[in-house]
């Protein structure tokens, strides 16, 4: 059974991803592409679209699921391990995004990734 700190850890993650994705797909949608490397094949307006849409299914698991919430968190960890070559991007590129308009803001959102990669198993176990 999930502690207190457990569900509250989950429903944020949950609801972070879910606002993370709908601006990934409306008003944030040109800032984001900048995070794309330059390496990912396609459009990058594309690799945004659908990382918005997966970030949203992803955040909907997390605040939805309750028999398979383990899956949703190794699904979420995942998932910010996959994008982390965006926020690599960001930073070694000095590329301004949503939220991360200095150097200072683009190194420090390095190193919570992992923070966030470790909530996400943490907060869906049992």
């Amino acid at each position: 059974m999930a502690t207190t700190a457990q569900t509250i850890t989950r429903t944020a993650l949950g609801g972070i991803l879910l606002f993370t994705g709908i601006a990934h797909l409306s008003f944030a949608r040109r800032g984001f592409q900048v995070a794309v490397p330059d390496w990912v094949p396609g459009d990058p307006d594309t690799t945004v679209v659908a990382s918005g849409a997966v970030e949203i299914a992803l955040g909907s698991a997390m605040l939805l699921s309750r028999r398979r919430r383990r899956l949703a968190g190794r699904l979420v960890a995942a998932f910010l391990v996959a994008v982390l070559p965006g926020n690599v991007t960001q930073w070694t590129h000095h590329r301004s995004a949503p939220g991360l308009d200095t150097e200072m803001k683009r190194f420090g959102r390095l190193f919570l990734q992992p923070v966030l990669v470790m909530l996400a198993l943490w907060s869906t176990r049992d």
